[in-house]
């Protein structure tokens, strides 16, 4: 059991402040590379909370690798996400106070394969084409990745 649920189970849906990691995987052709997510119906990054015991570059890796299969051969640091914007509440009632250690990738090993636990597809998307329903507190992250 990881270690959000575990919490889960003795506050139930109550607000938890939550590090992760999340990565933005780039293709060759500089195209981004997107989750269809089942928790929430909306496009999303690549990434998740972190474990105990692990570095949050371990949980962008570990993640990387439980949703896409791809192995993560590069992370580098993009930025450190938190506040208001990061605060979502799940369909089903969780609140995550998110904290979020955003890196980018653009050398991986393999090809992206679904998790269908978490996810419907996974798919890269150019840049000026992205899906209009980006997960919310992702949008913060790809926002200013736009902006750069």
């Amino acid at each position: 059991m990881s270690y959000i649920r575990e919490l889960r189970a003795l506050v139930g849906h109550r607000p938890l402040i939550v590090p992760g990691a999340a990565v933005l995987i780039f293709d060759q052709q500089n195209r981004l590379l997107l989750q269809h997510r089942k928790d929430n119906q909306s496009w999303g990054l690549i990434g998740g909370s972190m474990e105990i015991g692990e570095s949050l570059e371990e949980t962008a890796k570990r993640e990387a690798f439980e949703e896409t299969g791809l192995e993560l051969d590069e992370l580098n640091w993009f930025g450190l996400f938190s506040g208001q914007k990061l605060i979502y509440q799940y369909p089903h009632g969780d609140i995550i106070v998110n904290v979020v250690a955003a890196y980018i990738s653009r050398q991986f090993r393999g090809s992206p394969i679904v998790n269908k636990e978490e996810g419907y597809e996974v798919c890269f998307f150019n840049l000026k084409d992205l899906p209009s329903d980006i997960s919310p507190p992702d949008k913060p992250v790809i926002n200013e990745y736009l902006r750069t």
